[in-house]
């Protein structure tokens, strides 16, 4: 673990607060994000990545409580899929609730994940809220693969970028599953 993790998590804690947006390494790829309940930051981040408002993001969550804060009804898949995801996945829920509204797909869902990733997993337990979560990429570019690669314009255009894995080579995007309030599983991206 990087000595430096608590002071990057406060920083980003910080920036977040004040409704900035940052760029930070993730269980997958680096990412865009903000407090999921800001919509004025989750507009930030549209713009910063030229992108549609009805391309929704998701949202990191470190656990349960967190959960069903946003969700009234989880179906019991979703967590049969949670514990036995070897990989990082994403999951795509009917009816959100305590987010910003422009996050929330125009079919009235929302994408989440799970991190036990150190620094998402402890920023996530300062926030007490949700964190937005897309790739550090202008709308229809290539995801980048690690930090190097992310485009100057997308390193500039957030309030703090976070200074940790900054060699590491991510692995693939999440996989991403949707799952209907009537229990029907269908996964969008292996």
């Amino acid at each position: 673990m990087n000595p430096d993790i608590n002071t990057e998590i406060h920083n980003a804690f910080e920036a977040i607060k004040e409704g900035g947006i940052i760029l930070y390494p993730t269980d997958t790829v680096w990412g865009i994000g903000c407090d999921a309940t800001n919509a004025e930051a989750v507009a930030k981040i549209y713009k910063l990545k030229q992108r549609a408002e009805t391309q929704s993001m998701i949202c990191l969550m470190n656990g349960e409580k967190m959960m069903y804060n946003i969700f009234k009804d989880i179906p019991e898949v979703a967590w049969q899929i949670i514990d036995i995801s070897e990989k990082p996945t994403t999951i795509i829920l009917d009816k959100p609730r305590n987010v910003a509204p422009n996050l929330i797909a125009p079919d009235n869902t929302l994408g989440i994940r799970i991190v036990k990733e150190p620094f998402c997993f402890k920023l996530l337990e300062r926030m007490k809220k949700p964190l937005v979560s897309t790739s550090a990429n202008i709308s229809g570019q290539p995801t980048p693969i690690a930090f190097k690669d992310i485009s100057p314009e997308i390193v500039k255009g957030v309030d703090y970028v976070v200074n940790l894995d900054r060699e590491k080579i991510a692995g693939k995007p999440s996989t991403i599953i949707k799952l209907t309030s009537d229990s029907q599983v269908k996964i969008i991206r292996k």
